[in-house]
């Protein structure tokens, strides 16, 4: 427990990756910085994931690291001592927060490691039947296990900063609050324009990518599933992809009898931009998924070995589909368009 809500605590937020957790986070910061405003909070991330945090009023500092990066190059001959130089470069600006607490919702050894670097007397995580690696809990020092009808990961997280004193029902419903970034959403815009998609044109946008071929839908699933909305909707279809996903997305496009759009590459900011264009996301367990069911925009995930219930996307205009198989092949076309246009109206 730290004091009232008039104190002003250091905190670490360690939630490293991936895309999808770390917003299913930012609750958690939103919910530090309502009960105490003067805190000073700093968040540990993943490079990759920083630009989700670009702007966010919660956060007074993010510390990027590069675990990635650190284990391709230790693998590397002569790469360890400039992995050293950088992890010790990151236990100066750790020590250096003073931190009073440090929160880890990760759940992984190296998450565990981050936490303990941070030196703060109180360090909190999931308990260790929840940690996905359970060497994490050997370097927290208070252990939270949710309440039962904690079922989705959002509220899960939440219940960590419960344990810390911090009341959930003062707090309000959850926020995840995603800033603007003004040349992305012209740059969208300009790509869209020259696509000659309209400003009142329905933009459908399916996003294939996932963590792993067992939570992928098949392409042509996603292809018919294009062709039907483009023309019960009147919509144009767009394949959204991320890092090493295009070949993915054109594989989806090539053949669509109603076209399809394959967007250049983005960044995450220019991803945000195109989801917040978008009348309807359709996609997998991933985390481009979840910032559209953030960001408001009606979203429909498709789910087979993972769980809906924990891990859907979590927003005012969700739906999900569960595999009866626990296999993405389980999903069918005309489910998912049942799906999809109930959500739409």
């Amino acid at each position: 427990m730290i004091a009232g809500r008039e104190a002003a605590p250091s905190i670490a937020l360690v939630k490293l990756s991936s895309l999808g957790d770390v917003v299913h986070a930012l609750p958690v910061a939103r919910a530090l910085r309502t009960w105490w405003p003067a805190a000073e909070l700093t968040w540990v991330v993943e490079r990759r994931e920083q630009a989700i945090l670009g702007g966010n009023p919660d956060v007074n500092h993010v510390v990027p690291v590069d675990t990635r990066l650190w284990r391709r190059e230790f693998r590397r001959p002569g790469g360890a001592p400039a992995v050293i130089v950088k992890v010790r470069g990151l236990v100066r600006r750790l020590v250096a927060g003073r931190f009073d607490v440090a929160i880890d919702l990760q759940g992984l050894w190296k998450s565990g490691v981050i936490t303990a670097l941070t030196r703060a007397p109180l360090r909190v995580g999931l308990a260790t039947a929840l940690c996905r690696e359970r060497a994490s809990a050997w370097f927290t020092n208070r252990h939270v296990t949710p309440p039962r009808e904690a079922e989705h990961v959002v509220d899960q997280y939440l219940a960590v900063v419960a344990a810390l004193g911090v009341d959930l029902g003062t707090v309000g419903r959850p926020t995840f609050p995603i800033s603007r970034d003004t040349d992305a959403e012209t740059a969208v815009a300009h790509w869209l324009e020259d696509e000659g998609v309209k400003t009142r044109t329905p933009l459908v946008l399916l996003n294939p990518g996932s963590g792993g071929d067992h939570k992928r839908w098949a392409v042509e699933a996603f292809r018919r599933l294009g062709e039907e909305l483009a023309v019960r909707v009147g919509a144009r279809v767009g394949i959204s992809w991320g890092p090493g996903e295009e070949p993915l997305a054109r594989a989806i496009a090539h053949g669509m009898r109603t076209g399809a759009l394959v967007p250049p590459s983005t960044t995450i900011p220019q991803m945000v931009a195109l989801f917040r264009r978008a009348t309807l996301v359709v996609g997998g367990d991933t985390g481009p998924v979840h910032v559209a069911a953030v960001l408001g925009v009606p979203t429909l995930g498709l789910y087979g070995p993972t769980s809906a219930r924990r891990n859907g996307p979590y927003g005012p205009r969700v739906a999900t589909i569960q595999s009866p198989t626990g296999r993405m092949d389980g999903v069918s076309v005309e489910a998912v368009l049942g799906a999809a246009q109930a959500l739409l109206h």
